[in-house]
């Protein structure tokens, strides 16, 4: 059996892994279109911030790791997956027959329609080749503008600040981490920020990127200032990208040297198009994470999977989703039978040391019953959301004492019974609500086992 696996992220990597545990007679071979080893892009940030090298970001650390288990390794770019014929046709101009074929290839980075999005010193923040690149830009003391306050450019931005460089940030939303975050909760963050000098404007975006070589040295960021410390004038080198000007929605300018593009990711799944394989917002996948072609199956940030929470198919482009997803696409790859239990929306979030999370159905559904608890002078939020009995979502800010308790009882989905109703009255109270609820419902299984026997 030949299984081709295309993308060389957490999710090819462990399901390669996951084959040849299961296979070992079968061919693999693993496709990636960047040139360095397989690494995680999780750990970039902590690669600008200085605590790793580039070798700390790889996925497994010996140079031998796949050959030592025969899994052929191809570096190439996938450009059309033919389903009936089964094959894959590669920027290498090589084309590759399957037996299974997994699409792990996660997402690319939303470029943004904006004018000067090519000057140089604009840059994403997804790639190895990325993080150079910013690191030879963001120096201490430099103007840094990050276009988008998500997820991924939180994580960014506590990246950035450590380096030292004077932060603003660009949000199109009216709050900060909007998808994972209620107004409260988003507002809080925000100030937290500006309390911690990071310039935040939300409720705005970036109508255009000019080159501001010729503006007076005065106005610059620190490379203009260098520049007029050493009787070079205002201008930087040509090609330089340094001495940008940012022109806001809102009506301001600001002075950058480099300005840093996070404004989100999408699953990079375009080689499908005509391929007969079902895409909505990403590839849509059965409990086995197999498509709708047989022998063809999708995992990681380019999978959309069902979440029993919502009810719903999405794409939860987390590295833990990721994995399980892997695994188990993996093992139906080698007929043996395993199930998704499902995918749950799921955040963390460290922004620069407010801790925040955001678990399931965190805006509620119809029909649903909330209660929030906020205390602002203390930097501390509780939202919880219900559907009948069931706590379905949650948000908190600066609350890390039950962060466990809150996903248990929203991926579980325990029925709380007359607890719900205390914690409408104290949200406080997870932890009693979990260890009465849950052992009430293990209980209930227990018995629903011993009738069925």
């Amino acid at each position: 059996m030949h299984h081709v696996i295309l993308g060389a992220g957490p999710a090819g990597i462990i399901a390669a892994e996951t084959i040849r545990k299961h296979a070992p007679a079968d061919t693999i071979t693993l496709v990636g279109d960047e040139p360095e080893p397989p690494y995680s892009r999780m750990a970039i940030p902590y690669l600008l911030i200085g605590n790793i090298q580039e070798a700390g970001t790889y996925l497994r650390k010996s140079a031998a790791h796949f050959a030592n288990l025969r899994i052929t390794q191809v570096g190439a770019k996938a450009l059309k997956v033919d389903a009936a014929a089964r094959t894959v046709a590669l920027d290498n101009g090589q084309t590759l027959s399957f037996d299974r074929l997994l699409i792990a290839t996660g997402s690319h980075p939303v470029r943004p329609p904006i004018p000067g999005m090519d000057l140089p010193g604009v840059h994403p923040c997804w790639t190895l080749e990325d993080a150079r690149a910013i690191m030879k830009l963001a120096q201490p003391g430099a103007k840094v503008l990050q276009m988008g306050a998500g997820f991924i450019g939180c994580i960014i931005m506590e990246a950035l600040k450590q380096r030292g460089v004077e932060l603003s940030v660009v949000e199109m939303g009216d709050r900060m981490v909007p998808r994972m975050m209620g107004p409260t909760a988003g507002g809080m963050i925000k100030d937290w920020c500006e309390t911690k000098g990071v310039k935040v404007y939300t409720g705005t975006k970036v109508e255009a990127i000019e080159s501001a070589a010729s503006a007076p040295a005065s106005s610059g960021g620190v490379i203009s200032r260098l520049a007029s410390a050493l009787g070079m004038g205002g201008s930087a080198p040509q090609g330089s990208g340094r001495g940008l000007r940012v022109k806001l929605g809102n009506g301001q300018t600001v002075e950058a040297d480099l300005v840093i593009s996070a404004t989100g990711v999408r699953p990079a799944i375009g080689f499908l198009k005509d391929s007969g394989i079902t895409c909505l917002q990403g590839v849509l996948t059965d409990e086995h994470l197999q498509t709708n072609v047989p022998g063809i199956y999708a995992a990681g940030d380019c999978a959309e999977a069902f979440d029993k929470v919502s009810g719903k198919t999405i794409v939860s482009a987390i590295q833990p989703n990721a994995a399980e997803q892997a695994r188990v696409a993996a093992l139906n790859m080698v007929g043996q039978k395993a199930d998704l239990k499902g995918v749950t929306q799921i955040n963390v979030l460290d922004t620069l040391g407010m801790i925040s999370t955001s678990f399931g159905n965190w805006e509620g559904v119809p029909g649903g019953e909330h209660v929030e608890l906020t205390d602002k002078a203390a930097g501390r939020h509780l939202s919880l959301q219900f559907k009948d009995d069931v706590m379905v979502g949650c948000n908190s800010v600066g609350w890390t004492e039950h962060v466990g308790v809150m996903r248990g009882l929203v991926e579980g989905q325990v029925r709380l019974g007359e607890w719900k109703h205390r914690l409408m009255e104290d949200p406080t109270r997870l932890m009693d609500a979990y260890l009465a609820a849950a052992q009430a419902q293990g209980q209930w299984a227990g018995a629903d086992d011993a009738r069925r026997r």
